[in-house]
């Protein structure tokens, strides 16, 4: 038997040794639990909390055991766990029964162990006859046998209980993705009004303008006797006119980025780079194309991340790194600004709907003085 098998054996009758110490310690954190709300109950600042502390503290000791069992069982580190409430706090309490379970088939296995020694003692001493000793191996044999199934009955108790407790049931899953997909519907909604409201206030306070000024530039020129005069107004007017089409090239844009129909991701922000009144740096891992409202959607974040720190952060460098991850397509934008952004303020706000609306996650880290960093990660479908 090679060594990579008798390491897999003996994950069982070791993560279940492991769970049997950690049920004791689990039971002492309920209890001290317990004594703190019990005295914070007289300050319900204080008991708010404790509790809050006590439930962050617990769903990290219920995510120990989840990865302890998968250990066991040779499986992937699970996902995190959802938000299951109270129920961590049961779960905790219900492990007193496997830890119990496997306190005593670790401290019957450790008793085989040491009859095992005695028999080997005597057989070296001479003292146990080979007929004696042919019952003593078959009774030991049958009885590790009889011990390793405990190791697996008391594992399975375990992975049951986490899985009853801890992971959500198909008809509570079902009723959170409805919640989230009605309350993503919303920010869609809410979201695309306030696209049209900044297309139509760029449109009015830019373009429109622009438009009107132009033509007053050429009602000038055809009313001008003077030809000097009037080839002057009409330079003016086709200045005007190249920059009125490049509003419109940038009203066009922030509706869709028509260039990601026949160019990559890091080509068109290679050209958001070449805008960008702030140095921006771009580093873009290989990994496979995902599908177009994804790339839109880190176009846009892109955007008004540049958008913004060029306006507000006093920065000198903009960073966006894009790459792999685990669920699909990383993008990280940093700069090296004053920091202080609002996570709440429209635009990022804005951006975080855009995401979530394709079941992404959006984080904004910006300290005082520190710099800002967004975060967004997206699946690739």
């Amino acid at each position: 038997m090679s060594i990579a098998v008798l390491r897999k054996w003996a994950r069982v009758p070791a993560a279940v040794t492991a769970g049997a110490f950690t049920g004791l310690a689990e039971l002492a954190f309920l209890l001290v639990t317990g004594l703190t709300l019990g005295l914070a109950a007289v300050a319900p600042v204080a008991r708010r909390r404790v509790a809050a502390a006590s439930t962050r503290a617990a769903r990290w000791i219920a995510g120990r055991e989840r990865r302890r069992l998968a250990w066991a069982g040779g499986e992937p580190a699970p996902p995190p766990l959802p938000p299951a409430g109270p129920r961590v706090f049961g779960y905790l309490a219900a492990r007193a029964l496997p830890a119990l379970l496997g306190g005593l088939v670790t401290a019957l296995l450790a008793t085989g162990v040491a009859l095992a020694g005695i028999v080997a003692r005597s057989v070296l001493a001479g003292t146990m006859t080979v007929p004696h000793l042919l019952g003593q191996v078959l009774l030991g044999a049958a009885l590790l046998t009889l011990n390793l199934q405990g190791f697996v009955t008391v594992a399975g108790i375990d992975a049951r209980l986490a899985r009853t407790l801890l992971e959500s049931s198909t008809r509570e899953e079902l009723e959170r993705r409805i919640g989230e997909l009605a309350a993503s519907r919303a920010e869609v909604v809410a979201a695309v009004d306030v696209e049209r409201q900044r297309i139509e206030r760029d449109l009015h306070d830019g373009l429109q303008q622009r438009l009107v000024a132009l033509g007053m530039l050429l009602g000038r020129a055809r009313r001008s006797a003077d030809p000097e005069r009037t080839r002057a107004l009409l330079d003016q007017a086709h200045a005007d006119a190249q920059r009125a089409v490049e509003e419109m090239r940038e009203v066009a844009w922030r509706v869709y980025p028509s260039a990601l129909a026949h160019s990559s991701l890091d080509e068109v922000l290679a050209m958001v780079a070449q805008r960008s009144a702030v140095p921006v740096r771009i580093d873009f891992a290989p990994h496979p194309r995902p599908s177009r409202p994804v790339e839109t959607a880190l176009y846009f974040v892109a955007c008004e991340a540049v958008t913004n720190t060029a306006k507000h952060a006093a920065a000198t460098v903009i960073t966006i790194s894009v790459g792999p991850n685990a669920t699909g397509v990383e993008m990280v934008i940093t700069d090296d600004g004053v920091g202080g952004a609002d996570p709440d303020g429209s635009g990022l706000h804005g951006l975080a709907r855009r995401v979530a609306a394709l079941d992404g996650r959006f984080e904004v880290r910006s300290p005082s003085g520190g710099g800002t960093t967004i975060r967004v990660e997206l699946p690739c479908g």
